[in-house]
């Protein structure tokens, strides 16, 4: 293709080429387009020399500083402006684009006219933002959904797991052969509940966050001593029934300020997730204890318990979504993650020791609520 065709062919795709002479000093190069006249008081030909920026050309002004860097480099690539707006000698307003390029060690500008292709790719881009934000607003939606569901999945499999160690240790009643009959059914019963629970909760396996609002009102805060009391009454039956206990550390002072920044409910959720995960984890006839220490601005609780503790390999991911051990003995893998997503966003933090004696230790940090 020869020089005077490709020139034809730029102007026809309302393309003006420009070649740099010096700095804002550009000459005409090939067929001028015709667009290029609504700019231009004087008639401006090929061969011609221009200077940039002028008041006919103020749509590439921004535009050259970063070209004059991107010539001086010799890049082999493309440099864009990206769309370009401004008004004719008319007033009417065209769109354009610019692109800066090296061919052959001449620095070329082309100056682009956009017509039908530039309102096609705004409306493109128009439609992806507005689909972005009906996305943005779907996830959450769904999130606040899957938290919703992970809450009362966990809430109910919490009280049933109670109530069935109750009817166990009923048992042990004096009953009548009626009665043993009538608590043998409603074994059975909690004990399929469970299993559709723990169905549930292998299903979910969808992202979670803890979106629920709290407080940071110290007269409203929640106060860990009482959860972690809530928790020991709720608990203790199932550890009664496996020969365990749960007990809190005899070095708390009860007397002592222990509101924390946080949710009432979500607390007693993290709580009852940790003290749960080392009851799963704990030999027979063992203890976990529960632990609270405060500073100035925090409140420190631990739950330690004398089992095999966590394979190194496997502490990294503890807090992972669907994180289990080998002995998969936990319900879904979601309960560590829950407190982790939980207690970040209440601006604390969460971890895992090994103890010295053998067992492991998962504690919590929370930030006091301030005071006015």
């Amino acid at each position: 293709m020869n020089d005077s065709i490709t020139a034809d062919l730029f102007a026809a795709l309302n393309i003006l080429v420009l070649e740099r002479i010096n700095v804002g000093s550009f000459k005409v190069t090939g067929t001028v387009p015709n667009w290029l006249r609504h700019f231009c008081h004087p008639r401006i030909t090929s061969g011609m020399e221009v200077l940039i920026p002028e008041e006919q050309f103020p749509f590439l002004e921004n535009f050259l500083i970063d070209a004059e860097e991107f010539w001086q480099n010799n890049s082999t690539t493309k440099l864009t402006s990206g769309f370009w707006t401004d008004r004719a000698l008319s007033g009417k307003e065209y769109h354009f684009e610019a692109s800066a390029i090296c061919l052959n060690n001449r620095k070329i500008l082309l100056i682009e006219l956009l017509d039908n292709s530039f309102y096609e790719k705004q409306s493109i881009i128009q439609k992806a933002r507005e689909n972005q934000l009906v996305y943005q607003q779907l996830l959450k939606d769904n999130q606040k959904k899957e938290v919703l569901i992970h809450c009362i999945i966990h809430d109910i499999a919490g009280q049933l797991s109670s109530i069935n160690c109750c009817l166990a240790l009923l048992e042990f009643e004096n009953l009548t052969p009626k009665g043993k009959e009538h608590l043998e059914v409603g074994r059975q019963q909690t004990v399929k509940q469970e299993m559709l629970i723990r169905e549930i909760l292998n299903a979910f396996s969808a992202e979670m966050q803890s979106l629920e609002a709290f407080t940071l009102d110290p007269e409203q805060a929640p106060n860990v001593l009482a959860s972690i009391q809530e928790v020991i009454k709720v608990l203790s039956p199932t550890f009664t029934l496996n020969d365990m206990q749960l007990q809190i550390a005899s070095n708390i002072d009860f007397t002592a300020d222990w509101r924390v920044v946080g949710d009432r409910s979500r607390l007693d959720r993290v709580i009852s997730n940790l003290v749960e995960n080392a009851f799963r984890h704990s030999p027979p006839e063992s203890i976990v204890e529960i632990g609270l220490k405060q500073d100035a601005e925090s409140v420190l609780v631990t739950v330690d318990d004398r089992g095999t503790g966590v394979e190194p390999q496997l502490v990294p991911t503890l807090f992972q979504k669907f994180s289990q051990g080998k002995t998969r003995s936990g319900r879904s893998g979601l309960g560590l993650y829950f407190c982790r997503i939980t207690v970040e966003r209440w601006g604390g933090k969460i971890g895992y020791l090994p103890l010295p004696e053998g067992g492991s230790r998962f504690w919590f940090r929370l930030l006091k609520p301030e005071r006015n």
